[in-house]
């Protein structure tokens, strides 16, 4: 029997049994999962290699070390059958942040007890068959206002409550979130998310700010910040870096045209002129301005003009660390290395960013195949299918977007699969499209794998069955939409 414990503890029993755990509510399993790590002797983390996955393990890496507890890390690009023999199963604890919700099947196959499992994750939880019930902390679980938060913002809740002294982790958890789009459709973090971020500001490690949502503020040029917006598109500016340019010299932010100031230099009078500017262009052009403001994150102790200032740059570098297996050194930098890590790190997100061009460039030129109701193209061994999934969503507003989009790749060192990524809008979430459910029901059918979120998917499924289950997919997806539920 473990005692709950934690700030929050109801000085109640929780008792997990070999078999079952019986979950309740948000502050039960939270109680659970602080008083699993306090009792473990060593542990070992089992995370995804993207920036969530980096960021949620990192969190919790640092939440239990500052314990005094050994932890192992351990990255995996998806937990499957083939990784599981990667994860020891003896009496130490295992920790699963950004994934495991949706395998557990596979660590009760693998005879893993729920006596040394925990699992941090945000995706749709998928019971193992034989009814093992591991113990977890999932933010699907408990309402709305946690279900737009990613597992680092698990990870970071878990932390504060093993010890409120950990706000500085704070950063990380809204990197995650970032990193995870959690506020892609908002354009700002909500619920639990923007609570976590309010968290970092009471504790001086954050800095929110309203401003024109582009990417690269803190290190790109603000006239290409505003050339490469393409959500939302602005109207004489989008794929004209000269035009911009223009612009910022006839408004005087620019005195000149070698200038390279960005959007954090600006002072506010110049950040309410901008804002105005490009506005007025974008209504005088019909475009709606719905998408133009976006909440930003920065982070006022990282040094100026680096990724690390604000958390989409800084999710981006730990996405280039995590895509060119080079997870650790991500973690590395989220414990404050800024030495030789940081410096590989920097030379990893300057060649993710030209391979990421270049894929999306062969996806706008070679086109996609309409399948009716999704579109989609297979790139062969041409890109890593550890980026396809991006290219995927950068590209997809070029196209159809009203029908998602799956890219196919051949996977490197597994020769007999195939990669699946699949991406689509929340407009179609609405009209009951679940990209998820659909890839786990049709990499079933193929002896294949899949999983992931209902506006973001992957599967691995054997080389060989592509056409087929392209139109299996396409079958599911026409079926969703015609039920109106995802569910169906």
């Amino acid at each position: 029997m473990i005692r709950a414990v934690g700030n929050h503890a109801k000085n109640i029993p929780i008792v997990i049994h070999s078999t079952k755990y019986i979950r309740m509510d948000f502050t039960d399993d939270i109680n659970v999962a602080t008083a699993i790590i306090k009792n473990a002797d060593a542990v070992k983390i089992i995370s995804h290699v993207d920036a969530d996955g980096i960021a949620s393990g990192a969190i919790i890496a640092q939440a239990i070390s500052r314990l005094g507890i050994p932890i192992t890390p351990l990255f995996v690009r998806q937990l499957e059958s083939r990784t599981m023999r990667y994860i020891p199963n003896d009496n130490t604890l295992k920790i699963f942040t950004d994934l495991g919700a949706g395998q557990q099947n596979l660590m009760e196959e693998a005879g893993l007890s729920p006596d040394n499992v925990l699992i941090l994750d945000h995706h749709i939880n998928q019971p193992a068959s034989e009814g093992t019930m591991y113990p977890q902390v999932n933010s699907q679980f408990y309402g709305q206002e946690y279900a737009k938060c990613s597992a680092a913002g698990v990870s970071y809740l878990v932390a504060k409550e093993l010890n409120p002294t950990n706000t500085d982790l704070a950063e990380l958890a809204v990197v995650g979130n970032i990193g995870d789009m959690m506020a892609r459709e908002t354009c700002c973090l909500v619920g639990i998310a923007r609570w976590i971020a309010e968290d970092g500001v009471k504790s001086g490690h954050i800095r929110i700010a309203k401003g024109i949502n582009c990417y690269g503020l803190s290190t790109r040029p603000l006239h290409l910040c505003l050339a490469n917006s393409d959500d939302p598109f602005l109207p004489g500016i989008s794929g004209n870096p000269k035009a911009a340019a223009n612009l910022m010299l006839k408004l005087g932010i620019y005195k000149k045209s070698s200038d390279q100031r960005t959007w954090e230099e600006l002072h506010a009078d110049e950040v309410k002129m901008l804002a105005s500017v490009v506005a007025e262009q974008m209504i005088a052009n019909g475009e709606s301005t719905e998408r133009l403001f976006a909440e930003l994150y920065f982070f006022p102790h990282e040094i100026e003009k680096t990724p690390l200032r604000n958390a989409s740059e800084y999710a981006t570098m730990l996405n280039a660390c995590g895509r060119w297996a080079k997870p650790k050194i991500g973690m590395d930098i989220c414990f404050g290395n800024r030495d030789q890590q940081y410096h590989e790190a920097e030379h990893m997100l300057r060649h993710h960013r030209s391979i990421i061009r270049e894929l999306c460039e062969h996806i706008l030129n070679t086109g996609v195949v309409d399948a009716g109701s999704i579109q989609w193209i297979h790139t062969g061994d041409l890109y890593p299918d550890t980026i396809v999934g991006i290219g995927a969503g950068m590209t997809l507003q070029k196209f159809d977007t009203t029908k998602p989009i799956m890219v196919l790749c051949s996977v490197s060192d597994e020769p007999d699969l195939v990669k699946i990524s699949m991406r689509t809008y929340e407009t179609m979430l609405r009209r009951g499209v679940d990209l998820q459910a659909a890839l786990i029901v049709a990499a079933t059918e193929f002896n294949g794998t899949g999983g992931g979120h209902n506006i973001a998917a992957g599967a691995y499924i054997p080389k060989g069955c592509e056409n087929d289950f392209i139109k299996r997919v396409n079958e599911l997806i026409a079926w969703q939409l015609a039920a109106g539920s995802p569910n169906r």
